[in-house]
C-alpha cells in the first residue's frame, strides 16, 4: 500500500503535467478550428461587408445585377442576389417591309411578347484560390437559387388597314399582334415600346444559378470581378414570346458580368 502510495506520488506531478500540456495544445487546435474560417484564412476578414453592381451579357440578352454579402468564414459568404435581364427567343427575326415605303420600321414576325425576367434570390459563395499578394487573382465559386419572376409585355404593331371614310383609302393604326389578322404584307412596323406597358404580365417561377467569378485589382476596398457562369429558369406556365414556335417552361442561359463594388467592416 506504501508502495502504491509513494507511485501515485510521484506520477501525479507527471500527469499533471501532461494533462496542463493537453490543454494548451486542446485550447491551441481549437482556436485555430475557429480562425481557420476567419482570420487565418483571410487577414483582411475585418471588412466582413460588401456590395456590388454589375453589367451582363448573356446568350438570351443583357441584364443588371446587384448583390449584398457578410462573410460567414475567412473562404465564406452569404450573398443576396438580385437580377433584371431581357429575353430573346433563338426564333426571333428582324424584319422590315419595304414594299409598303422605305421608312417603314422593324420588328420582330410572329413576336406576341417582350420577355424579361426579374430574379431575386440567395446564395452562398466559395474562396477556392486567394493569392495573398497585392493585385493578385481570387477565384470564387458562386451557387444561387431564388424567385425567377417573368415579365411579358404584348406587342403592338403599326398596321395598314382600309379607311372606313375612304374606300380606296389605307392609313395606320396601332394594333396588339394577332397572328391571324396580322401578315408581312399589312405590317408597317412596330409601334413605340411603351405602348401595352398597362397589360403588363408576371409569371412566377424559380432560378438556380452557378458561376466563377475572378477578382482582380490591389485595394481591399474596392470590387472589380468578372464572373461566367449559366443560369436555369423554370416557370410552370412557360413563357409565351412566339406565335409560331412551341414554348418552354425551362430557360438555360450562360452570361458574363462585369461587377464593380465595395467593401467595409
Amino acid at each position: 500500500m506504501i508502495f502504491v502510495t509513494l507511485l501515485f506520488n510521484m506520477l501525479t506531478p507527471l500527469f499533471r503535467n501532461i494533462i496542463f500540456i493537453a490543454a494548451i495544445m486542446l485550447s491551441n487546435i481549437a482556436l485555430g478550428q475557429a480562425l481557420s474560417g476567419s482570420e487565418i484564412d483571410n487577414p483582411d476578414i475585418q471588412l466582413r461587408n460588401e456590395s456590388f453592381f454589375g453589367v451582363n451579357i448573356n446568350s438570351h440578352g443583357w441584364g443588371f445585377s446587384y448583390r449584398k454579402g457578410k462573410h460567414v468564414t475567412g473562404t465564406l459568404k452569404k450573398l443576396m442576389d438580385f437580377d433584371y435581364v431581357s429575353y430573346r427567343h433563338p426564333k426571333e427575326v428582324k424584319l422590315q417591309n419595304r414594299s409598303a415605303s422605305n421608312n417603314s420600321k422593324s420588328y420582330y414576325y410572329g413576336k406576341l411578347n417582350n420577355a424579361a425576367f426579374l430574379r431575386a434570390g440567395y446564395g452562398l459563395q466559395k474562396i477556392i484560390f486567394d493569392e495573398e499578394l497585392p493585385g493578385a487573382l481570387e477565384i470564387r465559386l458562386n451557387y444561387y437559387a431564388g424567385a425567377s419572376i417573368g415579365l411579358l409585355k404584348p406587342v403592338y404593331l403599326e398596321i395598314y388597314k382600309q379607311s372606313l371614310a375612304v374606300p380606296d383609302r389605307y392609313e395606320l393604326v396601332t394594333e396588339k399582334y394577332d397572328p391571324d389578322s396580322h401578315f408581312i404584307e399589312n405590317i408597317y412596323g412596330k409601334a413605340p415600346f411603351l405602348k401595352g406597358i398597362n397589360e403588363l404580365k408576371l409569371n412566377p417561377g424559380v432560378y438556380g444559378k452557378f458561376g466563377v467569378s475572378f477578382e482582380y485589382g490591389a485595394e481591399q476596398e474596392v470590387i472589380r470581378t468578372i464572373e461566367t457562369g449559366v443560369i436555369l429558369d423554370f416557370h410552370p406556365k412557360a413563357m409565351r414570346v412566339m406565335a409560331f414556335n412551341a414554348s418552354n417552361p425551362f430557360t438555360f442561359s450562360f452570361y458574363v458580368s462585369v461587377n464593380w463594388g465595395k467593401r467595409w467592416l
